[in-house]
């Protein structure tokens, strides 16, 4: 299949940005008298999102925190974070080289990730990436967030791409969900954040770098 519209997940897809979520979760913790984490306690949470990512940080560092403090610690976290988007993330290797080519070709580009779209487009502009992409759709952007293939179909209505040949690229099974729910294919990437393993979540084409990528999309 020709695909001639590419629709990318953020996080753990286009961009490395654990070191920077966990730094902000840690901020949390040193606020609230807790012990910092590790990486490999947490990236498995990524893909839940940040108010998962604080609960975590509690319950790993001793009394899990209450269900009515959820919101003002995610606040703690959003306020650190923004201030501290683009520290230690970077594109995944390859990622620039592909999207350069796909440009070149005239491919549509856009993203469709469950990040706020602020801080979505503030991340791409920091790590001079926003300059691939003819749209950044966040989870708030339409009032709904992946697996709703809502996100996915404004992505691609905002780059002015085509639906029956388009393709989702993501790292999890929410992205892979989404897809589905779009009726569009979708290449899923065995280096992103998954929760569970990649390689059984039934993803139409499996890939563990860029350069694969660049074959299923350009080859």
């Amino acid at each position: 299949m020709k695909f001639d519209t590419v629709i990318f997940d953020l996080d753990g897809t286009l961009v490395h940005t654990a070191p920077d979520l966990l730094r902000a979760t840690n901020h949390v913790l040193d606020l609230n008298g807790r012990e910092p984490i590790k990486m490999e306690q947490f990236s498995d949470i990524i893909s839940f999102g940040a108010k998962e990512m604080v609960k975590l940080g509690f319950r790993l560092t001793g009394e899990p925190i209450a269900e009515d403090q959820v919101d003002e610690k995610f606040t703690q976290l959003i306020d650190y974070y923004i201030d501290n988007i683009a520290v230690d993330s970077a594109p995944f290797d390859g990622c620039i080289d592909l999207l350069e080519k796909c440009q070149a070709k005239g491919m549509k580009l856009g993203v469709c990730t469950n990040k706020r779209e602020k801080f979505a487009v503030k991340l791409l502009n920091d790590l001079d990436m926003a300059k691939y992409f003819s749209a950044i759709v966040g989870g708030d952007t339409v009032n709904t967030a992946k697996p709703d293939p809502a996100p996915y179909f404004e992505a691609v209505k905002r780059v002015n791409g085509n639906l029956e040949s388009s393709v989702m690229v993501g790292d999890s099974n929410v992205d892979i969900l989404t897809a589905k729910a779009a009726k569009a294919p979708v290449i899923a990437v065995t280096f992103g954040y998954s929760n569970e393993p990649i390689e059984t979540l039934e993803a139409d084409y499996l890939v563990g770098s860029f350069s694969e990528m660049d074959k299923v999309l350009l080859g």
